[in-house]
């Protein structure tokens, strides 16, 4: 890694905190600079989900992205892991209130569900994102994260601050 990307990599980590905050749940939390009903939207609106879900290091590119923001509702998205195998992500929606909480399914084929709550809180135009990911079992989290599948989500998070600003929502940071 060269000391641009460590640079990098270092203020994604100190502005994003992951933490195992029991056997099978997973809690990540950052201050996003935008005001939550646009985060809102950015969670729940397919056209810009699909502008910063996907993180750029990873080299996987989306190509579906569907979304149902309702109690019942379903979402699905398709991503290509390389150009002959695709991997699809799904669920349902279990409680929608706009724009402070999210509750979802992440069921992906394998048995039980990742039940994952997103809360939003807004102070002063800024927004705290608390995500909770609930496994359904400490064999379940201890694969996720070995599978580094869990780690993403600070790139993530940086690719929606950038939607944030590109979209007027939030200043330019520093």
């Amino acid at each position: 890694m060269d000391i641009r990307s460590a640079a990098e990599a270092n203020a994604t980590t100190e502005r994003t905190t992951m933490e195992r905050t029991s056997e099978r749940e997973l809690v990540v939390t950052r201050t996003i600079d935008g005001p939550a009903h646009i985060v809102y939207e950015a969670w729940t609106q397919p056209e810009l989900l699909q502008r910063w879900w996907v993180p750029k290091a990873s080299g996987i590119s989306l190509l579906s992205c569907e979304v149902d923001a309702r109690v019942g509702g379903t979402y699905r998205f398709v991503f290509a892991v390389d150009p002959s195998t695709t991997m699809a992500f799904y669920g349902r929606y279990l409680e929608v209130t706009p724009p402070s909480r999210l509750v979802w399914t992440n069921e992906e084929g394998d048995g039980e569900a990742v039940v994952t709550t997103l809360t939003l809180a807004e102070d002063d135009g800024r927004t705290r994102l608390v995500l909770h990911d609930l496994y359904p079992s400490k064999d379940a989290l201890d694969g996720a994260i070995a599978s580094e599948s869990t780690g993403a989500m600070p790139e993530q998070l940086d690719q929606l601050d950038a939607l944030l600003v590109e979209l007027g929502a939030s200043p330019p940071r520093a």
